[in-house]
């Protein structure tokens, strides 16, 4: 089976963001892997991200993380970007590494350390004015790990009111997208550990407060295709943070662990118009890479979101909806097993050439010298790595 004309044009539509921290060191809780040829500042983990996009015609925009990607001349880093044929997208804030948040940032009991954490917020805003971001994504590590530790409803009023603080001072353009995440590192509860608590503090915001829904941040079982229809209905979904999951929270190669569940992921984004321009989705991915090498691992990532939008888009809807209306079961599941079995390498491969991209973009990139040139230039100094 090829793509249709119209299947080839809803692929155009979709944009993928690439995290700058994913080309930087990163590792397990017992150790931090090197590799060479790793950036030294954001400066250089731009110029790897736009490799990501010259090779993919996928991945136009790239997500800094503040303060690891903190420099003095935000124009300028904007501009680097720009002439590199990308633009600076999503800003991720950061309160879960000083000493300052050990119990807690936004929902603090100690009103200084909160104060601290939305002054951070606010100051990320001001690096969204300057490189003309539109998100700031915000996740917290907030939470306890024992019973009576502290007063949960408080915790939870604390949160409201610091980020009602940070979102009346967003531009008219600007968004907050607030993250979940179900455990880790909070072990006894987490205050913000599911798509109802961030969608419940969102509602309270207001219209420019959505739910960032990570693909890694959900217990063993739980259907994220259901919460993404259900975000996708109520208007409320505001980003992806794209990842694979075996165990945890493992921020593998999407598509790595359960293509099936990409798929249907993707199926209903197609459904729920999420590939619109004025849908305010955000496909991101949120990723380290251990143990293999950066730039061909976010290569494989956004080209593995493409094939499985591909096969999502071959889902015929009008047989589908006739099957469910007769509640052919096993119709209906045949229509969907058909289209996520339906090779579609071929036709994306086509569909790259037609637009001056690589047929293989693993191949191209393995073959343009970019890796031995990087590792060769990039010698002495600090690398960049989870945390820096």
């Amino acid at each position: 089976m090829s793509l249709t004309d119209a299947q080839t044009n809803e692929l155009a539509k979709l944009s993928i963001e690439v995290p700058s921290w994913a080309y930087g060191n990163s590792g397990t809780r017992f150790r931090v892997w090197g590799t060479p040829g790793t950036p030294r500042d954001p400066w250089e983990k731009i110029a790897d991200a736009a490799k990501v996009h010259e090779f993919t015609g996928l991945a136009p925009a790239v997500a800094l993380h503040i303060p690891w990607d903190k420099v003095d001349d935000y124009d300028e880093l904007t501009k680097h970007a720009a002439d590199l044929g990308v633009r600076i997208g999503t800003i991720n804030s950061n309160t879960f590494q000083d000493e300052e948040y050990k119990f807690g940032s936004l929902t603090n009991s100690d009103a200084a350390s909160r104060r601290r954490a939305i002054q951070h917020h606010l100051d990320c805003i001001e690096v969204m004015n300057a490189t003309g971001s539109t998100d700031l994504k915000i996740w917290l590590a907030d939470g306890t790990n024992y019973p009576g530790q502290d007063d949960m409803r408080a915790r939870q009023d604390h949160l409201a009111e610091g980020l009602a603080e940070i979102y009346d001072h967003l531009g008219d353009d600007q968004r907050l997208v607030l993250e979940y995440k179900f455990f880790e590192p909070a072990f006894y509860h987490t205050d913000v550990p599911d798509w109802g608590t961030s969608l419940v503090q969102c509602l309270a915001l207001g219209d420019k407060a959505r739910v960032c829904l990570d693909t890694g941040h959900h217990a063993p079982g739980t259907n994220i295709e259901f919460i993404v229809m259900q975000l996708l209905r109520l208007g409320r979904l505001g980003s992806f943070d794209f990842n694979s999951r075996f165990y945890a929270d493992d921020d593998l190669i999407v598509g790595a662990a359960d293509p099936f569940q990409l798929f249907r992921i993707m199926y209903e984004c197609v459904r729920g118009g999420a590939l619109e321009p004025d849908s305010g989705v955000v496909f991101m991915l949120d990723q380290c890479h251990n143990i293999e090498e950066k730039i061909p691992g976010q290569i494989r990532s956004v080209l593995n979101v493409q094939e499985m939008l591909a096969r999502a888009l071959v889902v015929d809807p009008d047989a589908l909806a006739a099957a469910q209306a007769a509640h052919d079961v096993l119709g209906a599941q045949e229509i969907f097993m058909d289209a996520f079995s339906t090779d579609v390498r071929a036709d994306l491969a086509a569909w790259r050439e037609q637009r001056g991209l690589p047929a293989d973009p693993m191949r191209a990139y393995a073959e343009s010298g970019y890796q031995e040139k990087i590792i060769a230039e990039r010698v002495g100094g600090a690398q960049a790595g989870w945390g820096a």
